[in-house]
């Protein structure tokens, strides 16, 4: 049977995506394959959010049709965020693309790598709603820590945002239908489940009435097997007291939240069509602070908005150095066609927005520092991720830290470990992002 190979782009949500493909052609009887030498089919699933993203896409599509002349390539297959958003564009501008499925056909992955094995090439789309979310999946990650994808869509319409155009409305996933997977994930040996959608606090909303994360969480909190369950993507207007003292109250929820407030003047955020402004995320950032004292706060924030003045800009920045986030990520405004604010007057120069960004890290790093240096002589719990032969050492995460976005912890042991298993390590060094320790 013939070989397909997958490289999956973006967020973790992609990343679902493509682990459902996945099964679906396994279940067809494809072989997978991790070399994309050996393949007789690449599928290369995009992110089409920022241009950064569009820019990797395109190399690594461009990257994997070397193939056609090096190996036995017969067919190069994008899907995902970018084939969504361009369609029939993306084979006209990259003719190293032989077929273009959209995320409404995702279900159909199997049949149009049969017909491209056959050389019968047909760029294929439908409806948004078609992408089914509760295909089984197979694990492309380490398989003690995956992601649950409860949603698909957003409804929030931020002025930058192009998501709502690629992926269309909110769709909840039901709630009996979430946890049946979670509770296959733990059979399976997932230790940590990481809860993610564009905007998880909104979750069931389109189903119910109103938001069901607390009934979500609550419901997977009492699935045997799971150690930690993280949340991802929650809005800080729709942080309720349920919600914290649900963190607060269950063992297995981890303590973390990343809130991606993007800015915190009012009137910056009011032109992004979001809520609330410095006071507003100040008070919040308190409540959530006494509710949940050893709680780790992670969140995004954008550069370089159109018409972002140089004091709304230094009114952000005083605020990373007031508040100290545990965690922070800074991105340069991405003007995306078809967006509101792509549209806007008074559009900030590159340069501009890049100085800005660098300049709110620069005082992230020292933050970061010392909120590290703060956890020297302190034991932490670690799930162990791999081993690292160059510095002789066992590396993983702390409940503070989420995977592929925030730090190690490096720690030396005397006796081997297992990886995929939980130990207690004392913090007695910080490097950068990462923390050293030894096992207790």
């Amino acid at each position: 049977m013939a070989k397909v190979s997958m490289v999956s782009l973006g967020c973790p949500k992609n990343q679902v995506d493509a682990e459902m493909m996945l099964y679906t052609l396994k279940e067809a009887g494809f072989e997978l394959s991790c070399e994309e030498a050996e393949a007789d089919v690449i599928i290369i699933n995009t992110c089409g959010f920022i241009e950064d993203a569009k820019k990797e896409a395109i190399e690594n599509i461009l990257e994997a049709s070397k193939y056609k002349q090096d190996g036995k390539l017969k067919a190069l297959i994008v899907t995902g965020c970018l084939a969504e958003r361009y369609k029939d564009d993306v084979t006209e501008e990259i003719p190293e693309v032989d077929v273009c499925v959209g995320i409404g056909k995702n279900s159909d992955i199997a049949e149009i790598v049969k017909d491209a094995l056959d050389g019968k090439f047909q760029n294929k789309y439908g409806e948004k709603y078609e992408l089914d979310l509760n295909t089984p999946r197979i694990l492309g990650g380490v398989p003690f820590s995956t992601y649950l994808k409860i949603g698909d869509g957003c409804d929030n319409c931020c002025t930058y945002c192009a998501i709502p155009k690629i992926r269309g409305r909110m769709r909840s996933r039901r709630i009996e239908d979430c946890v049946a997977e979670a509770e296959r994930l733990a059979k399976s040996g997932v230790k940590e489940l990481i809860v993610v959608a564009q905007d998880t606090t909104a979750y069931g909303t389109d189903l119910y009435g109103e938001p069901k994360l607390c009934e979500l969480l609550s419901e997977l909190c009492k699935i045997e097997g799971l150690h930690w369950i993280r949340t991802l993507y929650t809005y800080p207007e729709r942080i309720t007291d349920e919600l914290l003292d649900l963190i607060s109250k269950e063992e297995k929820l981890v303590k973390y939240l990343d809130i991606p407030i993007q800015h915190t003047n009012g009137d910056i955020l009011k032109k992004m069509n979001r809520k609330g402004d410095k006071n507003t995320l100040s008070a919040l950032i308190k409540r959530i602070r006494t509710k949940i004292p050893d709680i780790t706060l992670r969140t995004t924030l954008i550069t370089g908005f159109p018409s972002e003045t140089e004091e709304q800009f230094t009114e952000m920045h005083n605020f990373v150095g007031d508040i100290k986030f545990d965690r922070l990520g800074c991105f340069p405004y991405s003007a995306e066609e078809d967006t509101f604010a792509a549209q806007m007057p008074d559009q900030i120069d590159e340069q501009t927005k890049v100085d800005r960004m660098e300049h709110i890290m620069e005082t992230q790093m020292t933050v970061s520092y010392e909120k590290n240096e703060a956890k020297i002589g302190k034991t932490v719990e670690v799930l162990i991720e791999g081993y690292d032969d160059y510095i002789k050492s066992y590396f993983g995460r702390s409940q503070s830290d989420a995977p592929e976005i925030d730090g190690k912890v490096f720690f030396i042991s005397n006796k081997p470990l297992k990886i995929g298993t939980f130990v207690n390590v004392k913090i007695f060094d910080t490097i950068e992002y990462d923390l050293m320790g030894e096992l207790v």
